[in-house]
């Protein structure tokens, strides 16, 4: 975390701001607009990816910043969920849903190689510097 000046430098961040992108633009062109429920739901939850890795970096620990990045991995797994209801409701298309579960797992797999490394290290987090 040392190298790093602020959360949107963090690779994971930027994939995961993709990714919320994506789902809002789905939002405004398919039918995801008229199902409000499932529509506040997954707007919530892939922005809530974003927040949680801005907050985590934040916080300026790494023990905290691993409970924030376990929070993300969640809100991320909460919203390939979501992507299946709306495959399933018919208001996405399989292209669509495809690549955004392949972004969903490779968001996953670079926060838990996040986790691991800063698990791993031995700088403790900005605030005890």
């Amino acid at each position: 975390m040392a190298h790093y000046q602020n959360f949107e430098e963090l690779e994971i961040y930027r994939l995961a701001r993709s990714q919320c992108k994506q789902i809002w633009k789905l939002i405004n062109e398919t039918g995801l607009a008229k199902d409000y429920k499932l529509k506040e739901q997954i707007n919530g939850s892939s922005g809530s990816v974003m927040d949680n890795i801005a907050e985590g970096f934040g916080r300026g620990g790494n023990k905290e910043f691993i409970q924030f990045l376990s929070f993300a991995r969640g809100s991320n797994h909460e919203t390939r969920a979501q992507l299946q209801r709306a495959l399933d409701r018919n208001h996405i298309s399989l292209k669509d849903y495809e690549d955004l579960i392949n972004k969903s797992e490779i968001i996953s797999e670079q926060i838990s190689k996040f986790m691991n490394y800063l698990k791993s290290s031995d700088k403790k987090g900005s605030k005890y510097d």
